[in-house]
C-alpha cells in the first residue's frame, strides 16, 4: 500500500513539475507583460503607418524614450487580457466586443486625462470630432476599440499563449527578464522625465542632482523631438 500511495505522489510532483516548465503557463503575469508588449510594438507601428499614408511623411509615435513602444495601446491590450483572459472561453462575441469597448474607451479617457493634470501635456485632443467625449475619446473610436478587442480575446490570444507554451521555459524567462527591465527602465525614465518637464514648465529649479542631470540630457526640446505629437496642454483645463 505505501509503495503504490508513494507512486502516486511522486507521479502527481512530476506532474506539477512539468506544469511549473512551460513558460507563460496559464494566466499569469508574463503573459499579460508580453501581450502589453505586443500591443506597444503593433500600436506604434500602426499609427507610424497609417500616418505615413495619410500624408507621405513618416513621424515618430512611441511613446517610452528608447525603442518603439507606445504604452497607450501596450496598458489597452493588457487591461483586455486581465479582465478577460480568465473567461474568454466563456464570454460570447457581443459581450467580448463591449467589454473591449468600454476598456479601451475608459484606457484612452485616463491616459488623456492623466497627461493632462499630470504632466501638463496631451497626446491627442478629439476635440470637434463626431461624438467625443470631452476630447478625450469618442464613441467611433471606442467602437473601432472593440473590435479590436475582439479579435484579440478571440483569435489572437489563443494563437500566441499556445505558441509561447512553446518557448523552452529556461530561454523565455531569461528573455523574459530582460526585456522586463528593460521597459521598467524606460518607463521610469520617460515618466519621470515627463515629470521633471512639468516642474520645470512651472518654474521649479531641481531638488537634487538626480533632477540637475534630467534638466540636462531630457529637456524640453530633447522631449518635443522624442514625441512630435505631444504638445503643451492649452486647452484642457
Amino acid at each position: 500500500m505505501k509503495t503504490k500511495i508513494n507512486k502516486k505522489n511522486n507521479n502527481k510532483k512530476k506532474k506539477v513539475k512539468n506544469e511549473e516548465k512551460i513558460f507563460a503557463n496559464g494566466y499569469c503575469f508574463k503573459k499579460i507583460f508580453i501581450f502589453f508588449l505586443i500591443g506597444c510594438l503593433l500600436g506604434t507601428y500602426y499609427e507610424e503607418i497609417l500616418y505615413l499614408i495619410k500624408t507621405g511623411h513618416f513621424q515618430s509615435r512611441q511613446g517610452l524614450i528608447y525603442g518603439p513602444f507606445s504604452p497607450i495601446y501596450g496598458i489597452g491590450v493588457a487591461i483586455f487580457v486581465i479582465f478577460l483572459g480568465k473567461h474568454n472561453d466563456e464570454l460570447t462575441i457581443f459581450k467580448t466586443w463591449l467589454y473591449s469597448a468600454l476598456i479601451g474607451g475608459i484606457t484612452e479617457f485616463m491616459t488623456s486625462l492623466i497627461a493632462d493634470k499630470v504632466f501638463g501635456v496631451e497626446f491627442w485632443n478629439y476635440k470637434g470630432m463626431f461624438l467625443n467625449i470631452m476630447g478625450r475619446t469618442t464613441i467611433p473610436f471606442m467602437i473601432f476599440w472593440g473590435l479590436g478587442g475582439l479579435v484579440l480575446m478571440k483569435v489572437v490570444y489563443p494563437f500566441i499563449s499556445k505558441w509561447l507554451h512553446k518557448i523552452p521555459y529556461k530561454v523565455g524567462n531569461i528573455i523574459y527578464y530582460i526585456v522586463f527591465s528593460f521597459i521598467m527602465i524606460d518607463v521610469i525614465l520617460t515618466y519621470s522625465a515627463l515629470g521633471l518637464m512639468a516642474l520645470r514648465n512651472n518654474g521649479k529649479e531641481p531638488y537634487t542632482f538626480i533632477g540637475e542631470f534630467y534638466d540636462k540630457v531630457y529637456d524640453n526640446d530633447f522631449l518635443y523631438e522624442k514625441f512630435p505629437i505631444m504638445k503643451p496642454n492649452n486647452d484642457f483645463k
